[in-house]
């Protein structure tokens, strides 16, 4: 795992080597342990900071080249059957590291052939020494993040925007229409940023840019186009086949040169992830939970205790701690936080990097078997309660976190992201079942958002999570093999029917069982105190913490011109009424420091 960058150029670029040298001290957190460049005619420059993961020797640095010297690289990631691929290879190994049989690949066989065969999480850009290419390249489900600005003359890329800005090369403007966007979904959806003119790389594509700077986009992953949804089937079967197929994901996901461990919540999903990951190793391992003194899991997560050999550590952590980390994580992120668990996880993340560098984590079992049953069940209640608005418009108040109203009512800010997006779902909609349609918009845009938090988390303490229910193989064997109704299962006839006169928020969990397979599966593993507990989420108490977070908004958003003009009083009357308070003044708290954060000083140089 690491932090990739680079700039290139139609023209020479003044002081490219300071510039590269800055944009990769910017990432020094994300691979500690070496730091290199390279530089061509002037107009050409990647950057790479290592975090030693596999092949730990200084023969595994980067930035990479061909022995052809055809292939530059840098890349962040993991390639978890690399061992597989290479075996595929006539090429002359130097070294025993996946970038190499990435180049390998590519000069081989052509880099739509690695694509194909690649399992693993990954950033990558290439640099055609021949056709003067350079490529950049992003993972099936967006796990690492890439980012990039483009003008006719010139881009700059990297692991994060901090990076792009330190190149000296990019104004920093605060993107207003981001804001309506963010508060809606607690995070900006790919291919925007809270930046002008910087945007994401779209995950499972790459973009080839010419020596003109000309440049051409390719998809090379989309969700699968089916979606099980037979009646008849063997239960038992497709247990079996899905353990297999978890089994797999976790063990590839075991591919390391240092120490590994588990974060640990007290939940189903990183229960079940500790449990295959010690039978696996067949030793202790180290895992992880993190909590408040009057809000955490800690009981649950020691019931996995005296069955597996765990080395288990308890963080608490204070009100205080929460705080005074917030500032600086919003720096790391480069955006406004969007999940209050972002900081505990950081927190945690940083005290298990004094034994570990590889973490597992249960990022994607929800979306992979339909864990948020109040909202997965959309389709069940809008067919009874047979109202006139369309699935769509009935979906997306269900999941925006702040509602539209209260967004219209305060913000001075742009819609056009709320529109483009709009639109764009709605036709993916089309000629789809309701069913079908929630489970990829949760994979297509939801996941999204907790994969940056994973990413920010952990990179910021230098640690690598690995999220093994994220594995493509395994998202396209539950959309072809699983059943729905293996994937969110009434607890028999007569519940599906008194659930027909109720709304999820009511029923979901008491009739119904979501996530079905996946805690048929837990109950080989895991005590099943864990498995029949009701799902709850990371717990962070900014609910009881409302009134000292209603004095920092009172303060920090007193000149937030994203804000229409002395809204505040009422806007903070509004946000105690709903029943996510904390929270929601928690996020717009969020947007204003990070603005004071990032846009009033001058990046250029």
């Amino acid at each position: 795992m690491c932090g990739i960058s680079g700039i290139y150029a139609k023209n020479e670029v003044e002081n490219i080597v300071t510039r590269i040298e800055n944009m990769n001290v910017s990432l020094q957190h994300r691979g500690p342990d070496a730091g290199n460049c390279i530089i061509k005619h002037n107009a050409l420059a990647l950057g790479h900071r290592r975090l030693s993961i596999i092949d730990t020797s200084d023969q595994a640095n980067q930035p990479m080249r061909s022995n052809s010297e055809r292939w530059h690289i840098v890349f962040n990631g993991e390639i978890y059957n690399f061992k597989e691929i290479k075996s595929l290879l006539t090429y002359n190994f130097k070294t025993n590291c996946d970038t190499e049989v990435i180049l390998a690949a590519v000069e081989e066989h052509g880099l739509k052939w690695f694509l194909n065969k690649a399992i693993g999480m990954f950033a990558i850009a290439l640099f055609d020494n021949i056709k003067n290419e350079l490529i950049i390249i992003r993972d099936r489900l967006g796990i690492k993040p890439l980012y990039y600005y483009y003008s006719n003359d010139l881009i700059v890329f990297a692991s994060e925007i901090k990076a792009i800005l330190h190149s000296g090369l990019v104004k920093a403007e605060f993107n207003e229409s981001a804001v309506d966007e963010y508060l809606a979904n607690r995070y900006v959806r790919s291919p925007f940023t809270f930046f002008k003119n910087i945007y994401q790389l779209e995950p499972g594509s790459f973009q080839i840019f010419d020596s003109n700077l000309k440049t051409e986009t390719f998809k090379f992953w989309e969700l699968p186009t089916e979606f099980n949804m037979a009646e008849n089937f063997d239960e038992q079967e497709i247990l079996n086949s899905f353990e297999t197929e978890l089994v797999k994901a976790i063990n590839y996901r075991l591919v390391t040169d240092v120490p590994l461990g588990t974060y640990l919540s007290g939940g189903v999903d990183s229960s079940i992830i500790t449990a295959i990951t010690s039978i696996l190793k067949k030793d202790y391992i180290h895992t992880y939970t993190i909590g408040f003194e009057e809000l955490n899991e800690f009981e649950f997560a020691k019931l996995m205790l005296p069955k597996y050999k765990l080395h288990h550590h308890e963080i608490l952590i204070t009100q205080a701690d929460y705080l005074n980390n917030w500032e600086n994580l919003i720096y790391m992120k480069d955006a406004p936080l969007g999940v209050p668990n972002e900081i505990p996880l950081a927190i945690m993340s940083t005290k298990l990097k004094e034994k570990i560098t590889v973490v597992l984590s249960g990022e994607g079992a929800d979306e992979l078997l339909g864990g948020y049953g109040i909202i997965y069940r959309a389709p069940f209640d809008y067919r009874n309660e047979n109202i006139s608005k369309s699935f769509y418009e009935y979906f997306i108040s269900k999941y925006e976190y702040v509602h539209r109203t209260m967004r219209d009512e305060f913000l001075n800010t742009p819609h056009e992201y709320r529109l483009y997006f709009d639109q764009q779902i709605q036709n993916e909609f089309l000629n789809k079942s309701n069913e079908e349609n929630v489970f990829k918009f949760f994979h297509q845009y939801h996941i999204k958002g907790l994969l940056q938090r994973v990413d920010m988390a952990s990179m910021q303490a230098s640690v690598e999570a690995r999220v093994p229910f994220l594995d493509h193989n395994l998202i396209e064997f539950a959309y072809k093999k699983i059943p729905y109704q293996l994937k969110l299962k009434w607890c028999n006839q007569q519940a599906q029917l008194d659930a027909s006169k109720l709304k999820a928020e009511h029923y979901s969990e008491q009739l119904d069982i979501p996530k079905y397979l996946l805690k048929r599966l837990a109950y080989k593993y895991i005590p099943k105190d864990i498995i029949e507990r009701r799902k709850v989420g990371f717990p962070v108490p900014l609910s009881a913490w409302i009134q000292n977070l209603e004095d920092i908004a009172s303060q920090v958003l007193q000149q937030s011109t994203w804000l229409k003009q002395g809204v505040l009083k009422n806007l903070l009357d509004k946000i105690k009424t709903e029943n996510r308070a904390g929270q929601i003044v928690w996020m717009f708290v969020n947007i204003e420091l990070f603005n004071q954060k990032y846009f009033l000083k001058e990046w250029r140089y």
